[in-house]
């Protein structure tokens, strides 16, 4: 049953991505910087930050709720993965100041944001 609760989650999660990602690129203007993926993390780590400040499990590994939001929804819904292929594309075409730009912000970002809605939320 905890496997089927990460999938839902992991889907719901997955296609919101991807939505997001969709709307993101229809309003940005032409720019280096990944803005969708960047801005997809960035809500990610806010999300289950804020998602963490109000629900606390008492057993996170067989908490249904904590599995299906937790690692299901925002596990999908961030990705560190496209995150790696995008820096390592910006890399191999040496835009350094947009490398490093999406690296930091990214990395930073999430830890501050997720850092930021446990302490002040509660």
């Amino acid at each position: 049953m905890n496997t089927i609760l990460v999938a839902i989650g992991g889907a719901v999660g997955a296609v919101s991505r991807y939505l997001i990602g969709q709307l993101i690129m229809q309003f940005r203007s032409q720019h280096n910087l990944p803005i969708a993926m960047l801005v997809v993390n960035l809500l990610g780590a806010l999300g289950l930050g804020t998602f963490l400040s109000f629900y606390t499990p008492k057993e996170a590994i067989t908490d249904s709720l904590y599995l299906m939001v937790s690692l299901g929804f925002f596990g999908a819904f961030t990705t560190f993965s496209t995150f790696s292929i995008e820096a390592m594309e910006l890399m191999q075409k040496r835009q350094w100041k947009y490398f490093w730009t999406y690296v930091l912000v990214t990395v930073l970002g999430s830890i501050l944001l997720f850092s930021a809605s446990l302490i002040f939320i509660k």
